[in-house]
């Protein structure tokens, strides 16, 4: 585990001006690989290339050192992550009568690339971000993995190419600060992040999973292609109970590719199906204890550590918990936002970075459950997208309408509980009788309402999930798997990885994550709705597989997320802070919101008027991303 930064000049250069580039883009991101670092350089006639990298010592910690070069010193490679596989690959090679120097998983990418060129990169299960420079073909091929687990941005200028793991390496190394896209802006307000390839910069972008860049140096012309090409999915004629083994089969397999480590390794337990199916299966394949961590809150409503402290009885582990106060989390908040380097309104984010920060304390791996609910169909909102169409079907639109206007005097809120009120709020407002619904309801932040109210025109984008919709393929999405699918190329990629990659790295710690498998994945496309979602049942079939695994009903038991009361800070502790973003001269300087609109939205949250927690504070963590980057920088 690492980061990896690369720059090509298009003109010659003097190995002193690369090597200073490289080293300002390492240097800002030494938090994603304390251990060691290094560089390559290679300049000619007509251009200059560079490729560093900062690591994170896992495997091989002898002699794993990059960048890694080939016998002839004509390919080099550097790596950011973990191949799963290595090891099943490598003996393929070395059948083939491939020698190896090194016991690392990057010689093997490296091995793999030269017998097979950029199909190699279809042979890797694993999590990745790696440049290969090819001086036989002139060309630098940059590769991203198949969910996007490992983050990659790359932009091109007049006289430049720059790639890296974080915005930051990249924003330092241009003579000025890109201006904001209107895509990504709309992006964010509506989603509270920004998925591929958008970011919050004009012309910087983010390489989408399972992509690669091809880079031809002669030319210096760009090609973006996949790695798997998207093939249809035969539909499986296993029964439940086949089906059902074959998952617990499946996982078992996956758990045990992902805890190969020259390090200690424990999990993540947050109590929940994912992480306690992990948990498990770790604990069963060890012969020693294994550690567990999990966080707790003083505000008991957001508090589920009872839930992680039965399984962690359970399998009997080295259980590590700790309960943090809104101070330990209120005090970490600059750190961890502007790490982002770009908006981003998760504000689980806050505790991830805690029980990481915990957890390496003790650890340098753990596994996650991050990627359950995409591959097995557990989020709440793909029981609204089923309700949706059998809603709608029944209740006419007038009479909805007349609910939903009831319902908002009845529900209405004025702190930040999420209990029943919100929920049942949440799940009439998303109801929608066109084509839109499942598009509105993975808009966390803003309506498109919204947007043409507090958005000034010059800064309102129309549409913003076409390119989204002709990707997935699915502009009108009905079944499971098009909420699934559409998750993967949007939320997964843009907000569940990001928040795990930056803030475990922020740590310099290593998170895996079992259920993201590829073949796993597919195989659960493969099969009937109703094995994942039965009637009232998410992730049926995964609870079924491990049931016997745990106590009676256990899997059973609800589980309310990562969730942390930002709105009442917004009325407390960060008030004077977030009084200080809608100052006049501030936000007639932006130009970028309807200032008596804005005024509104949040005096009417201060005030207790209204619960605006997620609209508010995508605000909050715009604006403190925007005077960072802007005014104090």
């Amino acid at each position: 585990m690492c980061g990896i930064n690369g720059v090509i000049f298009k003109s010659e250069q003097d190995e002193h001006t690369v090597k200073k580039t490289l080293t300002v883009m390492n240097d800002l991101i030494i938090h994603r690989g304390p251990d060691d670092d290094g560089a390559f350089i290679k300049t000619t006639k007509n251009h200059s290339v560079g490729m560093a990298m900062r690591r994170l010592s896992i495997i091989d910690l002898s002699s794993g050192q990059q960048p890694m070069f080939s016998e002839d010193k004509n390919i080099a490679i550097v790596f950011n992550g973990e191949i799963y596989n290595f090891l099943k690959l490598k003996h393929q090679l070395e059948n083939n009568g491939v020698q190896f120097k090194t016991t690392s998983d990057t010689e093997v990418i490296l091995k793999l690339y030269e017998e097979k060129g950029t199909e190699a990169f279809r042979d890797l299960d694993g999590m990745f971000g790696l440049s290969i420079y090819d001086f036989n073909k002139n060309k630098v091929f940059i590769a991203r993995d198949y969910f996007g687990e490992k983050p990659l941005y790359y932009t091109t200028t007049k006289g430049e190419f720059f790639w890296a793991s974080e915005l930051k390496s990249i924003i330092n190394s241009l003579p000025a600060k890109p201006v904001i896209s209107k895509t990504g802006l709309n992006l964010f307000f509506r989603l509270t992040y920004i998925p591929a390839p958008n970011t919050i910069y004009d012309g910087i972008y983010k390489l989408e999973p399972n992509h690669f860049i091809s880079y031809d140096l002669e030319n210096n012309t760009i090609e973006i292609d996949k790695i798997h090409p998207d093939n249809t999915i035969e539909k499986s004629n296993l029964s439940f109970d086949e089906a059902k083994k074959e998952v617990n089969k499946k996982i078992f397999e996956s758990v045990e590719s992902r805890s190969i480590s020259d390090v200690p390794l424990g999990t993540f337990l947050s109590g929940g199906v994912d992480s306690s199916v992990v948990t498990y299966c770790l604990a069963e394949m060890t012969d020693a204890k294994i550690d567990t961590f999990s966080i707790g809150f003083e505000k008991k409503s957001f508090d589920e550590t009872d839930k992680s402290q039965v399984v962690a009885k359970m399998v009997n582990s080295n259980h590590h918990e700790f309960i943090v106060s809104e101070n330990d989390l209120k005090t970490h908040t600059n750190e961890i936002l502007l790490n982002f380097d770009e908006p981003f309104a998760d504000s689980s984010s806050l505790p991830t970075f805690l029980v990481s920060a915990k957890t390496k304390q003790h650890v340098k791996v753990a596994l996650t459950g991050d990627g359950g609910d995409e591959v097995f169909g557990g989020y709440n909102k793909y029981y609204i997208g089923k309700l949706n169409n059998k809603y709608t079907n029944i209740v006419p639109e007038r009479v909805h309408s007349k609910v939903n206007t009831i319902s908002k005097k009845l529900l209405q809120q004025k702190d930040d509980s999420r209990g029943i009120k919100y929920r049942l709020n949440k799940l009439i407002n998303a109801i929608d009788y066109g084509n839109n619904y499942y598009w509105d309801i993975i808009s966390l932040g803003l309506t498109e309402v919204d947007i043409q109210t507090l958005l000034v025109e010059d800064f309102q984008e129309q549409n913003i999930f076409d390119y989204y919709k002709k990707k997935s393929g699915i502009s009108n999405p009905k079944s499971l798997n098009d909420f699934r699918t559409i998750d993967r190329h949007m939320s997964l990629e843009g907000d569940m990885l990001v928040k795990v990659d930056r803030t475990s790295m922020l740590n310099s710690l290593e998170c895996r994550s079992p259920f993201l498998n590829r073949e796993l994945f597919n195989f659960t496309m493969s099969l009937p709705e109703d094995y994942l979602l039965k009637k009232w049942s998410k992730k049926h079939i995964l609870k079924e597989a491990f049931s016997e695994a745990f106590p009676k009903g256990f899997l059973e038991k609800s589980k309310q997320g990562f969730g942390v009361p930002v709105g009442d800070w917004l009325r407390d502790g960060l008030k004077k802070e977030l009084m200080s973003y809608i100052e006049l001269p501030l936000l007639k300087s932006q130009g970028i919101f309807n200032t008596s609109e804005i005024l509104k939205l949040v005096n009417n949250h201060i005030d207790g008027k209204a619960d605006n927690t997620f609209k508010v504070w995508s605000f909050f963590c715009f604006q403190k991303w925007y005077i960072h980057t802007y005014l104090n920088s």
